[in-house]
């Protein structure tokens, strides 16, 4: 699972190479500790333009589909397992038509050794921007006046997959990575093989899991309230 992550850069300079067409004006902070319900900004693509237009919008974390009676079931839709996503209802239609790639400069991962939980921070060899797959819904508050802007909530989850190799000895499941042309035909939305483009990226996913490197931080991470660039600074021996 991934329930901590990085994004120690402004948004922008992270998905540059995904040709991202419109920035949201209220994009959220670098956070080097973001937890489920934070907000982060994600790319999408619209498909109510034509061509669809590839936007950079900020979400909360905690997936809260349309039919949700209020948006605290996000905070256990935080992560979808890749292999299941046909099956359940909260992840079905937003595969076929709502996919996300969440950028990140790493995540946080506790290897269980004995009773204790040691935190490792993940991230690429040569700190390029991660590009985790995802998926995002729109939830209208109906408790909210039509011309309220905060009545639209947007939120997404992260996918993730069996975790490979080295990761694979610090958590049994890691995110589903995306290299650039897997985000690129992940955020499509007009493509109708949705299950060949799920199969094709939960396929490439372990060639970027051989790209990562990790090392112990500081239990501080556990802590939400904690949230500085010491957090991923490897634990002094």
């Amino acid at each position: 699972m991934c329930g901590r992550f990085v994004v120690a850069n402004v948004a922008s300079e992270l998905v540059s190479v995904l040709r991202v067409d419109l920035e949201s004006e209220d994009l959220p902070e670098p956070s080097y500790n973001v937890a489920p319900t934070a907000s982060v900004a994600i790319v999408l693509d619209s498909s109510k333009t034509e061509p669809p237009t590839r936007r950079l919008e900020t979400a909360r974390w905690g997936l809260v589909p349309s039919w949700a009676k209020d948006p605290s079931v996000g905070a256990r839709a935080f992560n979808a397992r890749s292999e299941e996503l046909e099956d359940k209802p909260m992840f079905r239609k937003a595969l076929e038509k709502r996919r996300a790639v969440v950028p990140a400069s790493g995540y946080y991962e506790w290897k269980r050794v004995d009773d204790v939980k040691i935190p490792h921070y993940i991230h690429p060899a040569d700190d390029s921007p991660l590009f985790l797959a995802g998926l995002y819904e729109w939830w209208k508050n109906p408790e909210l006046a039509e011309d309220d802007p905060e009545r639209w909530l947007l939120s997404f989850t992260i996918l993730t997959r069996d975790a490979i190799g080295h990761l694979g000895s610090i958590h049994d499941r890691m995110p589903l990575f995306l290299d650039p042309d897997h985000a690129d035909a992940w955020l499509d939305p007009t493509t109708e093989n949705v299950r060949d483009v799920l199969d094709a990226a939960i396929d490439a996913a372990p060639a970027v899991a051989t790209t990562l490197d990790d090392h112990v931080v500081s239990k501080a991470v556990g802590n939400v309230r904690n949230n500085s660039p010491e957090l991923i600074e490897p634990l002094a021996e």
